[in-house]
């Protein structure tokens, strides 16, 4: 890729201690042949200060291990890969069941890998799940994991994503605070907001329940010429993400963690360039 074609939308807007947001991305966005290790590899060469995991996978956790031990690179997260089929909110108890099921062995795995979180959907509402029965069947669920959660020090982070489902930030800091644990927290994501609201507004509300960052951009103006999910379609720094004023809401709360990427991944060039669009925007 030349250097016009990697030409950035904005200047860094901050310049910081390199340690007060750690960069990373999901391991599937890793899309070139090769082994864990030489993805991991491909990984530390390019600044990425870290990646995070699904699980339930079927990554062989000794390989992954090996991989992190001998590049150094740390596995900061697990995501719950079977939260959007197997939901907590379902109303079929054996569903909600296989959903326990793989919350645990998500959790049992950042345990394993040395991840500090679980990113977690904790509820779907549709026309089958009215909003309230989701509410308190996927809290009853949660909470009969939290002391799995507390005994192996990893939280539970709760993502906002377009589940129909806490759709305000005061209703999730509400959802968070009633379980009354420290093992359970939010996992921010900044563009999911863009479509009706703005981060910066979000990110103030929940404050210290913030336990990390995903991190991809959105164009209201693409959404309302393609349609919804349109809006994705557009490179970090160049939506209408005000990521100047993400960062100085961060900076407000005190912010200092894991920002990872959750966006269409690549070859080693694709890679690159994501590593210094986030640079762009965000205080690295």
């Amino acid at each position: 890729m030349s250097a016009a074609a990697l030409a950035l939308p904005r200047a860094r807007v901050v310049e910081t201690a390199r340690d007060t947001i750690k960069k990373a991305v999901k391991f599937a966005m890793v899309q070139v042949d090769g082994t864990v290790l030489d993805k991991f590899r491909l990984l530390a060469s390019l600044g990425f200060d870290g990646v995070e995991l699904d699980s339930p996978s079927d990554l062989n956790r000794d390989e992954v291990l090996a991989a992190r031990d001998e590049v150094g690179l740390p596995i900061h997260g697990v995501v719950d890969s079977v939260h959007w089929q197997q939901t907590l909110s379902h109303d079929d108890p054996a569903v909600r069941a296989k959903g326990v099921d793989g919350l645990v062995t998500a959790i049992e795995d950042a345990n394993v890998y040395g991840a500090s979180t679980v990113l977690l959907v904790p509820a779907v509402v549709n026309k089958d799940v009215s909003y309230e029965d989701a509410y308190h069947r996927s809290q009853r669920e949660i909470r009969a994991v939290l002391p799995l959660a507390e005994k192996y020090g990893v939280r539970i982070a709760i993502e906002n994503v377009w589940n129909m489902f806490l759709l305000s930030p005061i209703e999730c800091a509400r959802y968070v605070d009633e379980f009354e644990s420290d093992y359970i927290g939010w996992y921010f994501d900044v563009g999911n907001v863009v479509n009706y609201g703005w981060p910066e507004h979000w990110i103030r509300t929940l404050g210290h329940r913030i336990l990390k960052l995903d991190i991809k951009e959105y164009s209201r103006a693409k959404r309302d010429r393609e349609g919804p999910f349109a809006g994705f379609r557009v490179p970090l720094g160049e939506g209408d993400c005000d990521w100047p004023a993400v960062v100085e809401a961060l900076r407000d709360i005190g912010y200092e963690g894991w920002a990872t990427a959750e966006i269409p991944g690549g070859d080693a060039e694709r890679l690159r360039e994501i590593a210094a669009r986030m640079d762009s925007i965000l205080p690295t």
